[in-house]
């Protein structure tokens, strides 16, 4: 049987006297003229997907920086995922007022404006990349379907890895038209690029822009021509001040950002506070219909030259309530648009081999 484990941060109904008066009408008195609350209260629901590292770098982020009304927390550990929620409801007194909830039963999530799935299954010693994504696909069609069908007007955000691979199948498996199934791709990694480039420049990283396509992997394509920095294209700078550069150096900032995630895992045994702010930005973004652009995993058929197959890759996409609204068409040197094609098809010969 499902252990359901719920709480509500708001005033207690502890029951006072044989009137059974509310405690919260002892503390407050209504004013005079006042009107009942309106018959509808519109919430915000936030449904996260696996309480590992990562899963609870995200619900923490998202608590703090006040995103949702209520956050349904779903596990199939149900003491880790009681433990997970007691420590976050024991921070009530420090975090905006937010009704968090957990359950191994996934009708927790029902209602949802965002689904948030971080679940998958760990390697095993020897075991190939191939046989961990089929068993991570043996996860989706369990869990996928039952998300899908309870919260069906929810924009479907997928962080489990390989995430291109996995939201194509939780595209698939959820029936969710394409817009409102996303993988969190390469919005980190361009993150981690931005960062690279302001350090070696040293200036702040809000002021570079600097996008980082394809697949979140090893065949991801850095945008070399896109990089400007307060406004300024940064290699037709150089181009017209006759500053030369060497592509080692932009090859060496590219490869720092692939191995980025392998290095931190390498020091402290996984990733999260980065991967927690990087799904809160986005977040923010489709809930509050900011219309930002985000390099993030999205059906890239018919877009920037790919048209073998359906296939979910990172390109810079416009995203608001109703998920992605568009994609934006950038100019692509020609080596920059074959290897995006390349990385298209690197994760298309993966997908082949899942028989979905």
């Amino acid at each position: 049987m499902a252990q359901n484990i719920c709480m509500k941060k708001s005033a207690s109904s502890l029951a006072l006297g044989p009137g059974g008066l509310d405690i919260s009408q002892s503390f407050f008195k209504p004013i005079h003229g006042a009107s009942p609350p309106p018959p509808t209260n519109r919430n915000t629901k936030i449904s996260v997907i696996g309480v590992g590292n990562v899963g609870m770098a995200i619900a923490q982020t998202i608590l703090t920086q006040d995103l949702a009304d209520e956050i349904a927390l779903v596990d199939v550990n149900a003491d880790k995922l009681r433990g997970e929620m007691l420590d976050l409801q024991h921070a009530a007194a420090f975090l905006p007022r937010t009704t968090i909830s957990a359950s191994v039963d996934p009708t927790i999530t029902f209602g949802s404006d965002l689904v948030i799935v971080t679940a998958g299954a760990r390697q095993l010693p020897g075991e190939s990349r191939l046989n961990l994504l089929q068993r991570n696909v043996g996860l989706f069609s369990k869990i996928i379907p039952p998300l899908a069908a309870g919260s069906p007007e929810a924009v479907m955000l997928v962080v489990s890895n390989p995430v291109d691979v996995l939201t194509y199948v939780a595209w698939k498996l959820s029936g969710f038209p394409a817009n409102r199934v996303i993988g969190s791709g390469t919005n980190l990694d361009s993150s981690r690029f931005r960062f690279l480039i302001a350090d070696h420049l040293d200036v702040n990283a809000h002021d570079v822009q600097a996008y980082i396509m394809g697949e979140h992997g090893d065949s991801s394509v850095a945008l070399w021509s896109s990089i400007s920095v307060g406004g300024v294209p940064i290699l037709s700078f150089l181009d017209r001040q006759e500053i030369a550069y060497e592509k080692q150096t932009l090859e060496k900032i590219h490869k720092e950002v692939v191995q980025g995630a392998y290095e931190v895992i390498g020091l402290k045994g996984y990733t999260s506070w980065a991967i927690g702010y990087s799904v809160a930005n986005l977040a923010r973004s489709i809930l509050r219909d900011q219309r930002k652009v985000h390099l993030v995993s999205v059906l890239a058929k018919g877009l920037y030259g790919i048209d073998e197959g359906e296939v979910f890759l990172s390109l810079p996409a416009q995203l608001g309530r109703s998920g992605v609204l568009g994609v934006t068409s950038l100019h692509l040197s020609e080596e920059e648009s074959q290897q995006l094609q390349k990385s298209a098809k690197t994760i298309l010969e993966v997908q082949s081999q899942l028989g979905i």
